[in-house]
């Protein structure tokens, strides 16, 4: 089980406390929900999943829980991250949450909770729900004031009609390039709503293949999406002569693209080209954490904005970008937040500017690529062993490379001159990341794996 500002993740089966057993589920949605009953004197959650084999055994305990708990709940079913986020909003409810692990493997879930922005709470109040979790510090109603359920499945719709209001949102020229697309939502709910957007988008219906779309939770391969994990789309786009493929997590926030020849665009390119797009006729800020390809800043530079780096996590790229008053930001996963709609990761707006900025480009996929600088990085971890000091591993690396400008916000992030490297234990899995950029993707292997070593050796 890991507890972060991700969430509450852990692995389906086994015991209490060590994964996320249904006891934990009960515990930790209880917390939550006392939480905002002492806050808001809440009544409504809104909540939905993805399309994870433990998903349904999951919703029913936490809406159980809920109702336990006097809190009415509105229950979305099978659904996307930033729709659950939207839906908070729109539903004027106290909070929400989320029933997903993201890119994590099948035997994994987790709950992901908003406050009643539809954003993620933040350390501070994650802080308090997981010491409520820990007490057992909440109480359940009287069964005269047991919480109601009201099933839901109006979102998808909801959620696109918003992104097509969007000004930048141009569904003309996108039915007029009548794109063929290839679409991999890896057996999850993506393989719902994805194909629904397109259509809405102009992309017509028998030009829309979707491979891996029968939503069972038994991913087809690694769900997160990494070349590597799109060898299959990959080969479907050139085989079925696409324009593009176009690959998205279970939770669909976030997103990435095939170019017409089967090569990647670039996960951390699908913020760039997006970027690009919003900059070129609205001016302003962008933000990204410090995990990502410096191309932002160069685009961003490029129109006349400033670039601000942020800690990785979503709450803390979107508290970034509230302090610089940003028009686009993200995270180089493939992560795009656009503020216009909400303060959240979403892959469906991310496609939606995405083919709008290729449609009134004139260009092909592959064209397009290269019309941005060209940075490799190089995107590895390390198991950690169970015990293992990493403040003491990264102090010593630290002391090593004094010499060097450093970042100590979010792990350790060191410069060498226009490369970079940044270490840091994720918020999702038990693991070291070790990320480094170069002109050179040589270079950039180079970096990573020196700083690898250092890891090694300072254990």
């Amino acid at each position: 089980m890991i507890k972060s500002i991700s969430g509450i993740r852990g692995t389906i089966g086994g015991k209490p406390g060590e994964t996320l057993s249904p006891l934990d589920v009960v515990k930790f949605t209880a917390a939550y929900g006392s939480w905002l009953l002492e806050k808001n004197g809440s009544k409504k959650v809104v909540i939905g999943r993805d399309g994870r084999i433990s998903g349904e055994l999951i919703q029913n305990i936490v809406v159980s829980t809920l109702t336990a708990l006097g809190i009415d709940v509105v229950n979305l079913g099978l659904s996307t991250t930033p729709t659950v986020e939207m839906a908070v909003v729109m539903e004027k409810a106290d909070g929400g949450i989320i029933l997903t692990a993201s890119h994590n493997p099948k035997e994994w879930n987790a709950l992901k909770l908003l406050n009643h922005k539809g954003e993620f709470i933040s350390g501070g109040d994650g802080k308090i729900v997981l010491e409520k979790a820990e007490k057992a510090d909440f109480e359940f109603s009287p069964v005269d004031k047991l919480g109601t359920v009201t099933e839901d499945d109006s979102y998808l719709h909801k959620h696109i009609d918003a992104i097509l209001s969007l000004p930048l949102v141009d569904t003309t020229a996108i039915r007029a390039k009548n794109f063929k697309i290839v679409l991999d939502p890896v057996n999850s709910t993506g393989a719902i709503f994805v194909p629904e957007l397109l259509k809405a988008l102009g992309v017509a219906g028998e030009n829309i293949t979707v491979i891996n779309e029968e939503v069972t939770g038994k991913f087809a391969h690694n769900p997160e999406p990494l070349p590597e994990n799109l060898v299959e789309l990959s080969n479907m786009v050139t085989r079925t002569r696409a324009n593009l493929g176009i690959a998205v997590d279970p939770d669909v926030d976030r997103l990435c693209f095939v170019c017409e020849d089967g090569t990647m665009f670039g996960e951390e390119y699908t913020l760039v080209a997006v970027a690009d797009y919003v900059l070129s006729t609205r001016p302003g800020n962008t933000v990204s954490n410090l995990s990502s390809t410096r191309a932002l800043k160069d685009v961003t530079l490029k129109h006349g904005g400033q670039y601000f780096p942020s800690a990785v996590g979503e709450v803390n790229v979107v508290s970034r970008m509230k302090e610089v008053n940003a028009v686009i930001g993200g995270e180089g996963n493939g992560g795009i937040i656009m503020p216009d709609l909400h303060y959240g990761r979403d892959a469906l707006v991310g496609i939606a500017l995405f083919l709008s900025h290729l449609a009134r480009s004139n260009k092909s996929i592959k064209q397009l690529r290269k019309t941005y600088p060209d940075y490799f990085i190089s995107k590895n971890k390390l198991e950690l062993e169970e015990g293992v000091d990493v403040k003491k591993i990264f102090e010593k690396i630290k002391a090593k490379y004094k010499n060097q400008p450093i970042n100590t916000e979010d792990g350790l992030r060191i410069e060498f001159d226009q490369d970079w490297v940044h270490l840091r234990t994720s918020n999702t899995e038990p693991i070291i990341r070790i990320y480094a950029e170069s002109n050179f993707e040589s270079t950039a292997n180079n970096i990573a794996l020196r700083l690898m070593q250092d890891i090694r050796e300072s254990k």
